[in-house]
């Protein structure tokens, strides 16, 4: 055998195989590769956005709970007011029921006291006549003690 022979069967052998790898074999590894490339940049894209999503949502909601906080705030400003409000109408309430009750109470006191002495002129009024009565050992009749009573009331 011949030694040179060997070398170049071999040679054309892995010229051969060479070509077959370029031709039917890399163009499919290298498709694969680029597809893995660009689904890793795809990714790595992705996950950037996300992040920066992420960042976005964690400001918008510190921005909503800040919002929050103060609506909060000026409701529970808003009602200690309105309680207040009510606090110091109810107070102006009772103070007007108060004094009508007042002056009720001060009305019915003169009413009572006028009654009494309305009374009390009749019953002096009928002690003088039953007095005089007395004195005198003489009734008078009815009409005529009836206007003395009425003249008495009238003078007292």
């Amino acid at each position: 055998m011949n030694f040179n022979y060997t070398l170049i069967g071999q040679l054309l052998a892995f010229i051969l195989f060479v070509w077959f790898c370029m031709r039917f074999i890399w163009p499919q590894l290298l498709s694969v590769l680029e597809q893995r490339e660009k689904e890793i940049a795809d990714g790595l894209n992705a996950a950037s956005e996300g992040k920066r999503e992420l960042e976005e949502a964690g400001v918008k909601k510190e921005e909503i709970l800040k919002g929050a906080k103060k609506e909060a705030a000026d409701l529970v400003n808003q009602a200690n007011q309105r309680a207040n409000q009510l606090v110091e109408d109810a107070k102006a309430t009772a103070l007007e029921e108060a004094e009508r009750i007042k002056i009720s109470a001060q009305s019915e006191v003169e009413q009572s006291a006028k009654r009494a002495r309305e009374e009390l002129r009749v019953e002096v009024a009928t002690l003088a006549v039953a007095g005089a009565e007395k004195i005198l050992n003489s009734e008078i009749d009815e009409n005529k003690n009836s206007k003395i009573i009425e003249d008495l009331k009238e003078e007292l």
